[in-house]
Parts: structure tokens; sequence; C-alpha cells
């Protein structure tokens, strides 16, 4: 049968704990006794090689050290007044090889002081926990000298569970606890208690049938009903519980007992409806792509505002019911189309929604979601953004391509790029580096001028003259001959990819057309696992081998059978989409 250890909290403020030892274990069980409230002594000899933090401590008067070896006496004499000289506890840092150790045990137990000695749960009569503090919370887990690490791992994990902000919604919990205890207290006092009627010299409860069995009875609803409340209602709700709300459920308790629980329902869907705006990336477009906070967020959005490049597929994703409202950005209306987006999420955080500002690929590469998290910030509304990352199609296409961007003796830079600037003008070219590979987005509508830019000085965007008039040729120039490749509707049924040089990149495009959205990937990994082909100055290749055979079902086919069309909104059309 299996030896349980854990049983009780134990208050140690003020303790006066021993640790014996000067390595760095010593100085962990010195930060923790600390923590603990409680004063910790270092039995050291003077010549012992303190731990740095450990001596830090010693420095600041956090720690007294006693420099000497030890000696039995130090347990039944350098501990509390009031208790007699004994210490509290004591922790022996050396391990079980050392002699002192078992000897240290040995006498902590004869006279019951609890002892712990490390990596030796043999010697110890208490072990120490893993714990997580949040205010009043603190969840501490042991595995009996099992293994220190497996605890932190399991604290950490039940840790990360936990919604933000429960540590102060046990004290506001324990506020509750508290006035009714108090209020009660002063409504159902004891005829002893009560005070005597001046004009007819009788007790105000004369004729008050009230037994204590009466009273017990009361109590007992009272604490059941507070129970109902820490049991039944989620954590995460409870977690944001307020100062207001506790006001709200006292007063819903005083004024309907039976009912409050009820009345509680109410003050939780309340909290519920504050409000939230999702910054979130679709990825470059397969829907099995969505990372599964995303999805989350689609199923639970009140309302989606979707970039006009969001594919089709991430779109199906949507429930019948949610409202969608498409992006009308085209040429000259980019600005306007951006305001009316972040108009709709204001007016939805209003209203108390959950609002998905839906994106293609990540929302902070190019995406604009800095700037979105900065209006919703300026509105008032930063406590309730939440950013989800997406897959960006900079390092996810390339992949769907067979292009390593970093590759050993070939690569060992990556630098994403845009081709157009603000408001579309043209961006800095970078400057050639033989080992770096460059993914430009959004530049294949401008492919001539940038092929221009990275390769010569002279280029309109490009040029830059200097203080004597003439033009700067500092920049190290791209050579024609350098491998790359155009990435067009990654991941999608229709993806293709043009693998060609520098020199042809303008010309492979002209003549088999645009698929956008594209993206050009630029540098020698371009040739690593596609070798270009003598005699041919490009190469086409159609459709996106995927993974659905060994994927499984995909998250496409999550949606309910029985949902029924939506209509999407946009660029002045009318669409339908079967989901």
């Amino acid at each position: 049968m299996a030896v349980t250890s854990l049983l009780i909290a134990v208050d140690s403020t003020s303790h006066i704990h021993l640790i014996v030892g000067s390595n760095p274990l010593a100085a962990a069980r010195c930060a923790k006794s600390l923590e603990a409230g409680a004063k910790p002594i270092l039995i050291a000899p003077e010549t012992a090689e303190l731990h740095y933090t450990l001596q830090k401590r010693i420095e600041d008067g956090q720690v007294e050290w006693q420099k000497k070896p030890f000696v039995d006496e130090d347990v039944l004499q350098l501990g509390r007044e009031e208790v007699g000289g004994i210490v509290d506890a004591v922790f022996v840092t050396a391990g079980v090889r050392d002699p002192l150790s078992a000897h240290i045990s040995a006498l902590c137990k004869r006279n019951r002081i609890p002892i712990n000695v490390s990596d030796a749960s043999q010697l110890c009569s208490f072990s120490l926990l893993s714990t997580h503090t949040d205010g009043p919370l603190q969840i501490g887990v042991t595995t009996n000298g099992r293994g220190c690490k497996l605890s932190s791992r399991i604290r950490r994990e039940i840790a990360s569970s936990l919604p933000p902000k429960l540590g102060p919604a046990c004290d506001r919990l324990g506020t509750i606890r508290q006035r009714i205890q108090e209020e009660d207290h002063l409504s159902q006092s004891t005829p002893t208690d009560e005070f005597e009627d001046e004009e007819t010299d009788q007790s105000a409860t004369f004729n008050k049938l009230v037994t204590e069995a009466d009273l017990d009875a009361a109590k007992s609803r009272r604490i059941r009903w507070l129970s109902q409340i820490c049991e039944y209602w989620p954590l995460r709700r409870l977690a944001n519980i307020t100062d207001d709300d506790v006001e709200i459920t006292l007063k819903s308790y005083a004024k309907n007992p039976t009912s409050a629980l009820l009345d509680v329902a109410h003050l939780d869907a309340k909290n519920e409806k504050k409000g939230r705006i999702i910054l979130a990336g679709s990825g470059p477009g397969h829907p099995d792509l969505l990372t599964r906070a995303i999805h989350k967020a689609i199923l639970a959005a009140d309302i989606i505002l979707a970039d006009k490049l969001v594919p089709s597929g991430v779109l199906n994703l949507i429930p019948r019911r949610t409202p969608v409202h498409i992006a009308r950005k085209f040429p000259g209306n980019a600005e306007r189309a951006q305001e009316e987006l972040l108009s709709l999420g204001l007016s939805g955080l209003k209203k108390g929604q959950i609002v998905l500002r839906l994106k293609q690929g990540d929302p902070y590469i190019y995406g604009r979601g800095g700037e979105e998290f900065e209006y919703f910030r300026k509105e008032g509304y930063g406590n309730v953004i939440t950013v989800l990352p997406g897959i960006t199609s900079a390092l996810s296409a390339p992949l769907f391509a067979d292009i390593p961007l970093t590759q050993r003796a070939v690569s060992d830079q990556v630098l994403i790029c845009t081709g157009t600037g603000r408001k579309g003008k043209p961006t800095v070219p970078p400057a050639y580096v033989q080992t770096q590979t460059v993914v430009f987005l959004m530049a294949l509508h401008r492919i001539a001028g940038l092929v221009a830019d990275l390769t010569r000085h002279d280029s309109e965007d490009a040029k830059k003259v200097d203080e004597s008039g003439k033009i700067d040729e500092s920049r190290i120039l791209w050579p024609k001959e350098t491998p790359c490749a155009v990435l067009e509707r990654a991941s999608c049924p229709d993806q293709r990819v043009i693998r060609t040089k520098l020199e042809w990149v303008v010309q492979a495009i002209e003549e088999e057309g645009s698929r956008p959205p594209g993206l050009l990937v630029l540098g020698n990994a371009c040739e690593v696992l596609h070798k270009a082909d003598k005699g041919r100055k490009w190469v086409v290749e159609e459709g996106f081998k995927g993974f659905e055979e060994w994927a499984g079902t995909g998250i496409e086919e999550l949606v309910l059978d029985n949902q029924k069309p939506i209509v999407v909104r946009g660029d002045s059309f009318e669409r339908e989409l079967k989901v």
C-alpha cells in the first residue's frame, strides 16, 4: 500500500529553520524558507565556500550564518524563545552519503523535530512540495521522494491549466464567507446577547421560538449555499468574480437564500458578456494547418472579420449563424476597408461580443496585427485582446515547395521582406548575402521593379545619390544567376511553384500568369533539393502534394453536417459557403 505524506499545510511565519550546508541546494532551501515567512539560520564552517546567492542573502541580512560546524545543541538552542529554543525544522543538504546526515536525522526524530535530508527519503520526516502560489491559493505536489523533477513537471501542468486571477478570486470568496458569518452573528445572536426593552423590561426575543437546532440548520444552509458556488461554478468564471459581484451575491443571498444560486447564475452570465477581440492568423491556406486555438476561436466567435485572402477552406469552418464580414480591399480602397473592419470590431466589443479578426498567415507578419492591437488598446480594450499565431506562408510555403530555408553550408540566415511598402511604395532592397535566403511577400505584382532594384544601382526605386551627386554603389547587388522560386496558393489544391533564376523570373511570371497570393524565395537554398534543368529557363510544378492520405480526417470534416449555407458579404458580392 502506497504511503502518503501530504496531510497538512504548516504556517511557517516567524519559524526558525536550520539549514546545514553551503552548497547551491542550501541556497535554494534558504530561499524557500524565506518565501514561507520563516527565518533561516545557516550552519557551515567559516572556511566553507558559499554559493553566491547564499552569500548575497547573508550580506543583505536575510540569512543568519553560524560560522561553525554542526553540533547537536544547535537544534535545541537556536530556535524561538517561546518554544524553549527548539528549532522548527531542519534541512540537511549534504545527502545520504555524509555520515552527519544520518546522525542529524536520528537526533531530530528523537526530539520530534521535522527533518529533511536531500536525496534521502528514508532519513526524512517530511518532504518538500513543488508549489504553485497565486495569492492565498497554494497548490503543492509531491512524489514522496520518488522524483522532484517529476513533481515540478506535474505542478507546471496543473498551474498552466488553471485560469488566471484564481488567487484573487479565492480572496473574494473568502470575503463572502466572512461577511455571511458576521451578518449571521448580528442577526441571529443568542438571547443572552440581546438588549433589554426599556419600556417593558423584557428581552427583545422573549417570545422568539428559535432553538439551537434551528440556528445550526440555518448555518448549514448558508455553508451549503457557499459550497455550491465553489463546487458548481466553472473555475474560469469563478476567477472573473469582482468586488461588485461579491456585493451582488451577498444581497442575492440575503433576499432569498433558496434561490440565490439561480441569481448567481445571472451574475455569471453578466460576467461572460464583457467582449473580447481575437487577432488570429488562418495560416497559408489549407484548413488542416489551422491551430486548435484558432479553430476554437472560429467556433466561439460572435462575429468574424476576415481578410480578403483568407481561403475558402478556412471560411467553410465558420458556423452558419456567425456573421462574417470580408474586407473590401482593392486598389485604392485598402485604408478605407481597414477602417471599416476596425469600426465593426469596436462595435462588437461595445456589445460584449467575441470578435474574431481573421487574417491570412500570421497576424504579426505583414498582417497589421500590431496596428490593430494598438487601435483597440487606445479605445480602452487592451485587457481583452488575444493574439493567436498562425503559420505564416513565409516559412511554410517554401517547405511545401521542397525549399529548406536554412541548409548547412548553403544558408544560415533567413530574411522576410515585403516587396511593397506603405501605400504601395517600393521598399529598400536588401543587399546580397551569399548565405542568406530571402522571402519576399506582396512582391509579385511589381516583380519587374523588384528585380531591377536588386540587380541595379540606377533603378528608379533603388537609386541613391551621395553628397557629390553620384549614384551610391555601396550596396552589394544580387547576381542574376541567383536561384529563385515563385510560390503561389501554397497548400491549396491549385498550388503552383515556378523554379527559375533571378534573370528569368519576370519573363516566367509574364508568360505563366499570376495566381495570387504568392511570394518570391531568393537564394541558393532554392536549388538544394531541386537542381536546375540545364537548357530550361524555368520549370512549373502544379498541385499540392497534400497529407490527407496519412493525416486521416481533415478538420473541415469536423463541421456539423446539418449546417446550412451562410452569406458572406464584401467587395460588392454575395457568396454562399456550403458548410
